[in-house]
């Protein structure tokens, strides 16, 4: 740790870091409710309070290019061999301000309702299931690869109408598009995103077109006819919306089901008790999030000169919002280190808070709360077979294999 005040030096792939950063998060805290996260070099906000409202903060936003040129900013230009990342990153849900957010969000909101998140359950019981047929005889499993990764692939392409017989190649560009957000991204692995995102922007934009064609009930077709106040999606819109929701439709979840396992076994609880009823299980998948949250940093550029608990922060400067971190506040938590699978204080920023709130955690949420008791039910004997290790993927926070026996 630094010696200079509210500063912490905490290399983010530092591997150890990677399995348990909870001990690091409490440091931080101990210096303030502000810390100057010297690797990152942007002020970041620990406590459960602080980061719940400037998730929700109108002063802050995901984009700031609509309000101050790179110029004005100071910021170099995007390189010429990026910009195919960056293009598509441009019409991204996640990566715009009102009104094109509203206007975007209203209309994949549409496919996200509770109501229509519902309708979804038989399907992802009934695959729960096949997924366990495949390998309950076997005795053993990696739950990563056979169960976790598998479930929210299929279903996002269920939803958006995409063969699952695509669901590898979709993993595929998926995971080579996610890494530009790790800390340590290099050059390789710049043009692998940028070809992986060649490659997806490719495949959407034909199966947009031949859905054009042939529209059938799927969230594509839904989104080619929407019209939200008289104005369509572009078309770069839509392709981008779709790679959108399949990156985001299963990273965070696949992760969210390996870590709710894991925590499970390992606190030696009782799955027949945390998951008998649908009250029972609701809360148990609430306290797993917070327990063991599958994205740990969200960032925010202020979007006018501004000052958050005494830090004086200019239009364009960056902030990380500690999810994980504030998911163990002990200032909001009894016991946060502990897994408490009844838990009264229950809660979690784990999807994210105010206008960016994660378009999918209604599905995330029905995809843990059915694949988690069917699992455990299935599997009485579940159990560890290897100590779990975490990817050094940071700020991901998932498992790289999780080995069980039964």
């Amino acid at each position: 740790m630094s010696s200079k005040p509210l500063h912490f030096a905490q290399p983010p792939a530092d591997h150890g870091f990677g399995q348990d950063p909870y001990p690091a998060y409490h440091r931080m805290r101990a210096l303030g409710p502000a810390v100057f996260w010297e690797d990152y070099g942007f002020w970041c906000f620990p406590g459960f309070e602080a980061v719940s409202a400037l998730l929700r903060d109108k002063r802050f936003g995901r984009a700031v290019l609509h309000v101050a040129s790179r110029q004005e900013l100071g910021w170099p230009e995007i390189p010429e061999r990026l910009k195919p990342f960056y293009d598509v990153e441009a019409h991204s849900l996640l990566e715009t301000e009102p009104p094109v957010h509203t206007r975007l969000r209203t209309l994949v909101n549409r496919a996200f309702v509770s109501q229509a998140v519902e309708r979804l359950r038989p399907r992802i019981t009934a695959l729960a299931h096949e997924l366990i047929d495949r390998f309950e005889p076997a005795g053993s499993a990696d739950l990563i690869g056979a169960f976790a990764t598998p479930i929210p692939v299929i279903v996002i392409a269920d939803l958006l109408g995409v063969p699952a017989s695509m669901a590898d190649q979709l993993l595929d560009w998926s995971h080579r598009m996610v890494a530009m957000y790790q800390f340590n991204r290099t050059r390789a692995m710049e043009d692998d995103a940028v070809a992986a995102t060649e490659a997806f922007v490719a495949f959407m934009r034909s199966y947009v077109d031949e859905r054009r064609s042939r529209p059938a009930d799927d969230l594509i077709s839904h989104l080619i006819a929407a019209e939200e106040a008289g104005e369509r999606l572009s078309t770069d819109e839509l392709i981008t919306t779709c790679i959108l929701l399949l990156n985001a439709g299963h990273e965070a979840t696949v992760h969210a089901i390996g870590n709710g396992v894991k925590a499970v076994l390992e606190a030696g609880a009782d799955p027949a008790a945390a998951f008998a009823t649908a009250k029972a299980t609701e809360s148990a998948v609430e306290e797993l999030l917070r327990f063991d949250a599958p994205l740990h940093l969200f960032t925010r550029y202020a979007l006018e000169d501004a000052e958050v608990h005494g830090v004086p922060l200019k239009r364009g400067d960056r902030i990380g919002l500690l999810l994980g971190a504030a998911n163990r506040d002990p200032a909001r938590f009894a016991e946060p280190d502990r897994l408490i699978l009844d838990r009264t204080d229950v809660a979690n920023v784990s999807f994210g808070a105010g206008i960016h709130f994660c378009v999918g955690a209604p599905l995330a949420r029905l995809e843990l709360q059915i694949a988690l008791p069917v699992l455990f039910r299935r599997l009485p004997g579940l159990r560890l077979a290897a100590q779990p290790v975490y990817a050094d993927r940071y700020h991901f926070h998932g498992l790289k294999r999780l080995d069980v026996t039964w």
